[in-house]
């Protein structure tokens, strides 16, 4: 279907590109392309042409026809990108092979069709599927999975579970522990087993699998937020059974024992809202602020000489990693995973004293607001050393991974820090389930006029210390 349709609306796009109404419309009325003169293709040379721009704009959109990612923004996003990439491509063909040429105008007349008729065709498919494709399950409790398979009404195609134990590990004289031989979980005699769970993503990309059943002995662990990125990513449904999973993304109003999970709890509005104002804000900040950072900077080279940024490894949406940037605050040393608000004043620089207070020290993550890997809004991301210590004080922390990381969140504009990790944890996950752009838009507000607080304070009375720590 993705192929069908990608060939049909590129040969659509050439034959539209190549009339001469619409080469004299587009080459004497539209500022940039005016320069171009208009140019038609006929017989042979156009059968080429379009062989060519086909085959080309087929091999660039192959890697979508599956899986099926079914977020409309993230969908469009990667469509045209492969069509800028196909694109370059045929530009690139027709500047070594003549023969294979498309004229400019043809080319930008075509390009842009296709730049907006694949993406709506993409989106079409994938929220309004012709019929429902294969079902997995997924898990490593037996017992769960098990369960799942009895309450579906359509046959699973396979279950996909790490090998398990077969019972408790014996020990020696010594009390050292004695492996035994392992087995994968008896779910059914028909159901086969496809895989492991590292083997998640080739079986989603082989069988196209539409759905995925989680059966996982807890729902706060990495394998299942594992599994759920994986869904995620592939545009797979998930769904689990309401015995086996916390309900903060479930729908719980469903009826019947199996449940979906909704892998984005925001509706295509509110996601389309929120990534937008995510690039506006980003990008508003980075161009307003470059004057402070380049300032920032600079002082912090001529205060001691080390490095600009500071870098740490923390914990994004499902559990992934990824680097976060901020201004240098502090000396560079060895520092303690144990959340705290007091760290040590003499490793706070003169310039670090200035940039924390005022929360300039967080104008970098602007960048990672910008490509996606966190949200103006959403849990604090957590370093991943000091997610072993709160998630060892707070039972279920994990329930944060659910959403993107933000710059601030509901538990920052309430003033509540990892030192309370119980507080912290219950303002996130409120902030999970009302969730909203509206919503966001009030705690950013709230969050803006707490720092020209800070700043009007860090003015008045340069003396205070930073607000966060690194």
């Amino acid at each position: 279907m993705s192929a069908l349709g990608t060939l049909l609306i590129t040969a659509i796009a050439l034959t539209l590109a190549n009339l001469p109404a619409v080469q004299g419309v587009v080459t004497t009325r539209l500022p940039v392309i005016a320069k171009l003169s208009a140019a038609t293709l006929s017989n042979g040379q156009l059968v080429l042409v379009y062989l060519t721009s086909v085959l080309v704009l087929l091999g660039a959109m192959a890697p979508l026809f599956k899986p099926r990612p079914r977020r409309i923004l993230d969908t469009v996003l990667a469509v045209q990108k492969r069509v800028l990439t196909g694109l370059l491509a045929l530009a690139a063909i027709g500047y070594f092979d003549y023969s294979y040429r498309l004229p400019r105008s043809t080319l930008i007349i075509m390009g842009a069709v296709v730049l907006v008729a694949l993406p709506a065709f993409f989106v079409a498919i994938r929220l309004n599927p012709e019929e429902n494709g294969p079902t997995i399950i997924v898990g490593d409790d037996p017992a769960a999975m098990a369960n799942l398979h009895a309450e579906m009404d359509e046959k699973p195609i396979g279950y996909v579970s790490p090998p398990l134990e077969n019972g408790l590990a014996k020990t020696d004289g010594s009390g050292m522990a004695v492996s035994k031989p392992t087995q994968t979980p008896q779910i059914s005699k028909e159901l086969p087993r496809l895989g492991g769970l590292t083997k998640l993503d080739d079986v989603l990309v082989e069988y196209d699998v539409d759905t995925a059943l989680l059966g996982f002995s807890t729902s706060d662990r990495a394998d299942f937020f594992g599994a759920l990125d994986e869904c995620y990513e592939h545009g797979v449904a998930a769904k689990v059974h309401r015995d086996h999973v916390d309900n903060v993304l479930a729908d719980s109003d469903a009826s019947g024992p199996i449940v979906d999970v909704e892998l984005e709890p925001l509706d295509a509005q509110d996601y389309l809202l929120k990534r937008t104002f995510d690039l506006a804000f980003s990008l508003f900040g980075l161009l307003m602020l470059a004057p402070v950072s380049l300032a920032i900077l600079i002082a912090i080279k001529l205060d001691d000489g080390g490095p600009i940024f500071y870098e740490q490894e923390r914990t994004a949406e499902f559990g992934q990693s990824f680097t976060i940037y901020k201004f240098r605050t502090m000396t560079p040393e060895g520092e303690s995973p144990v959340p705290t608000s007091d760290d040590s004043n003499d490793r706070i620089t003169r310039v670090g004293r200035i940039i924390g207070s005022t929360h300039f020290d967080e104008i970098p993550q602007l960048v990672s607001i910008l490509t996606g890997t966190m949200s103006v809004v959403g849990p604090r991301a957590v370093w991943r050393e000091e997610e072993t210590i709160l998630q060892d004080e707070t039972d279920q922390w994990r329930r944060r991974w659910f959403v993107k990381p933000g710059l601030t969140g509901l538990a920052q504009i309430e003033s509540v820090t990892s030192e309370d990790p119980a507080e912290k944890l219950r303002l996130d996950l409120a902030y999970i389930r009302q969730q909203s752009f509206w919503f966001d838009v009030k705690i950013v507000i709230r969050q803006l006029w707490m720092v020209v607080g800070d700043v009007v304070g860090t003015i008045v009375a340069p003396e205070s210390e930073p607000s966060d720590d690194e």
